[in-house]
């Protein structure tokens, strides 16, 4: 799926990548991922409600990423990928409505960004062990869209590693659990 995302984002300036290996069935461990709610996690719940207003702390991450201010990208059996576009160096909510991928793919508005998140699931055939991967990306679409995403990841990007991978652990345990 990894290669797959360039599709959308070929040059990020930020990208993340979290993983999490559970003793699950691909099925299994998808289903729990989708019912990870905001409210699961101790700080990347608060962070996805301070930063969209409005979000309920009961909504899924799932819910989160097939609604405003995302686009869906790409939706399948076990993965999901989704987007949105703008200034996100910004306290304000004022992020385009995107009609679809196309016009994700496309947007080249001048400082603003382009951010992609991508989820999937990934069998290893030789153990039977599956993996949840967590991936971001972000890319500026001009210079002075990079000069404000390098000044803005200075300070957040010390706090992502801490936080980004929060939702993995608890749907591999609830997959566990399931099996």
């Amino acid at each position: 799926m990894g290669t797959r995302l360039d599709r959308w984002l070929d040059r990020p300036a930020v990208r993340t990548h979290h993983a999490r290996t559970a003793e699950a069935s691909p099925d299994a461990l998808w289903d729990a991922a989708q019912g990870v709610r905001l409210a699961d996690t101790r700080l990347l719940g608060r962070v996805v409600r301070w930063r969209l207003p409005g979000t309920p702390v009961d909504a899924t991450f799932s819910d989160v990423f097939r609604s405003y201010p995302f686009t869906v990208l790409d939706d399948g059996e076990h993965h999901l990928v989704a987007g949105l576009c703008g200034r996100i160096w910004t306290l304000a909510r004022d992020y385009p409505r995107l009609r679809d991928a196309e016009e994700f793919a496309h947007w080249d508005e001048p400082g603003t960004v382009r951010v992609l998140f991508a989820h999937w699931v990934e069998q290893n055939a030789s153990n039977g062990r599956t993996t949840l991967v967590s991936e971001a990306r972000v890319q500026p679409v001009d210079r002075h869209a990079a000069l404000r995403l390098r000044a803005v990841w200075a300070v957040v990007g010390r706090f992502e590693r801490l936080i980004g991978a929060e939702p993995l652990p608890v749907a591999a345990r609830r997959a566990e659990g399931a099996a």
